[in-house]
C-alpha cells in the first residue's frame, strides 16, 4: 500500500559529510544561519538558507535567494563535493542522542500515496511556507531536507535493519555540532531493497512526524512537473520525495512549552481566579522547575513562582483524540478564554519553547520580556497516529522530535 523505493542519491565524500551537513533550515532564522556558516564553505546551508550568501537587506523569499540555492548546489555538485550513487540505493540512517537510539530507512517515498492519504498528516500548513519550499525545489530541481516518516514498526523491518548494522561497515559515522552520532550504511543489494518495498507496501500507513511544509511543496513541484510533462509515466523521479521512515517505537517526542507577553487585561489576582476555575492550582516547592510527569498536568511559571495546574475534569473530553490532548485543553480552557489567544497559529502574543532548550528558557524568556509560562507534558507518537488516521489535525505545535534530521547527507534529483 505504501510506495517506497531505492533512488541515486547525491551524497558528500567521506571526508566532507562533517562539514556539508547541517541543521534543517527551518530551527533558525537568517542571522543564525549567516553565524553557522563562517569559515565553511562546504555548509549545505548555503543551498538550504542561501540568503546567507546575498546582502543583509535581501528578502528571503526572493527569486535571488532561490536562484542563489540552485547555483550553490550546482557548484557543490561540479566541484566534487557530492558524489552520486551510481544505482539506486536505500540507506540506513540511525542517530544516538543522550544513549537513545532512533534507526530508519532513506528511501523516496510517493506523491500519489500523500495525496491518496496513504502518507497520513497531522497539521495544518501555511501558505507563504509553503510556498517558499516549493519555489526552492522547483528551482534546485531537488529535494534538499528529507521528510520525517513513521509508521507501525514491523519486526521483519526491524530484523533487516539490525542484520544489516550488525554486518555491514557505515559509510558514514560522526557526531554532529549538537552532539547526536549520526551514522549511515548504504544499502545496495536488490534483494534487501525488494524485499524492504514489499513490507513497505504491506504497510497500510506512513505518517508525517515533522515537515509537513516540505511534503506538500514537494508534491506540488511534482504535481507541476506532470502538467509540464503531460506523457509522464508515473516512473520520474519527480514523483518522489526525499524520506526518511523510522518505527514509531524509535522515536522521542519532546514537551513543546508556551511563553505568553501579557495577561491580556487581567491583574494578578483576577487571571489566577479564573484559571482556579478550571484546574486545581498548588505552588510548587521542589527544586527547579516544574516538569509535568503525567497527563493533564502544567507547570505555570508566573510572578518568579513555579505552580502546579492540574486540569478538571470538565476541562477535557477523552472520547475525542483531539480534545483529550493536553495542548488543547490548555488553548480551549486557559489561553484563549483567559489569555485571549485566540490563534495560537498567528496570535503574535504567543510564542513556544522546544523542550530541547530546557525548562530554565522559560524562566529566561519570563525574565526578559514575557509575563507568564507553561511547561507541558508531551504528546505522545500514538496520539499523533490516532488524530492522523481519524484524518484530524493537531493544534499547532503540539510535538517537538529531537533529535532533528540533518540535511544535506542525501540530496534527490528530480
Amino acid at each position: 500500500m505504501a510506495v517506497v523505493r531505492a533512488f541515486k542519491a547525491y551524497r558528500p565524500q567521506l571526508d566532507l559529510v562533517e562539514k556539508v551537513a547541517a541543521l534543517p533550515y527551518d530551527v533558525m532564522d537568517s542571522e543564525e544561519a549567516r553565524e553557522m556558516v563562517k569559515g565553511n564553505p562546504y555548509s549545505f546551508l548555503h543551498v538550504d538558507k542561501s540568503e546567507v550568501d546575498l546582502p543583509l537587506e535581501i528578502d528571503i523569499h526572493d527569486e535571488k535567494v532561490y536562484l542563489k540555492a540552485r547555483d550553490n548546489l550546482q557548484k557543490m555538485i561540479s566541484n566534487k563535493v557530492y558524489i552520486k550513487e551510481k544505482k539506486p540505493c536505500m540507506y540506513i540512517y540511525r542517530q544516538i542522542m543522550d544513549g537513545r537510539f532512533q534507526t530508519g530507512i532513506v528511501a523516496c517515498a510517493s506523491i500519489d500515496d500523500y495525496i491518496n492519504d496513504i502518507i497520513k498528516k497531522h497539521e495544518l500548513t501555511r501558505s507563504d511556507k509553503e510556498l517558499d519550499r516549493f519555489n526552492h525545489v522547483d528551482y534546485t530541481n531537488c529535494n534538499t531536507g528529507p521528510i520525517f516518516l513513521t509508521y507501525r514498526h514491523k519486526d521483519e523491518i526491524d530484523k533487516i535493519v539490525q542484520d544489516w548494522t550488525e554486518t555491514k561497515i557505515p559509510i558514514y559515522d560522526y557526531k554532529s555540532e549538537d552532539g547526536v552520532s549520526q551514522i549511515i550504511w548504504v544499502i545496495d543489494n536488490e534483494d534487501i531493497i525488494n524485499r524492504l518495498s514489499t513490507l513497505f507496501d504491506a504497510t497500510e500507513y506512513l505518517y508525517i512526524a515533522d515537515g509537513h511544509h516540505r511534503s506538500a511543496s514537494a508534491v506540488k513541484v511534482g504535481l507541476k512537473r506532470r502538467k509540464d510533462n503531460p506523457s509522464y509515466t508515473g516512473n520520474e523521479e519527480f514523483n518522489f520525495f526525499l524520506s526518511v521512515i523510522f518505527p514509531d517505537k524509535d522515536l522521542y517526542v519532546m514537551d513543546y512549552n508556551r511563553v505568553i507577553a501579557d495577561l491580556n487585561g487581567n491583574s494578578s489576582e483576577e487571571f489566577m481566579e479564573k484559571v482556579a476555575e478550571k484546574f486545581n492550582i498548588t505552588l510548587y516547592q521542589g527544586k527547579g522547575q516544574f516538569k509535568p510527569q503525567v497527563q493533564r498536568t502544567y507547570g505555570m511559571f508566573f510572578d518568579d513562582k513555579w505552580y502546579k495546574l492540574e486540569a478538571k475534569e470538565e476541562t477535557f473530553n477523552l472520547s475525542d483524540p483531539v480534545e483529550r490532548l493536553d495542548v488543547s485543553i490548555l488553548q480551549k480552557n486557559l489561553l484563549g478564554p483567559i489569555l485571549g489567544i485566540d490563534d495560537p497559529r498567528t496570535n503574535s502574543r504567543i510564542d513556544f519553547v522546544g523542550g530541547i532548550r530546557g525548562l530554565s528558557e522559560l524562566e529566561r524568556r519570563v525574565k526578559n520580556g514575557m509575563k507568564i509560562a507553561f511547561s507541558m507534558y508531551p504528546t505522545t507518537i500514538d496520539d499523533l497516529i490516532e488524530i492522523a488516521n481519524a484524518g484530524k489535525t493537531m493544534p499547532p505545535k503540539s510535538t517537538w522530535f529531537e533529535p532533528k534530521l540533518q540535511s544535506g547527507i542525501f540530496v534527490h534529483e528530480l
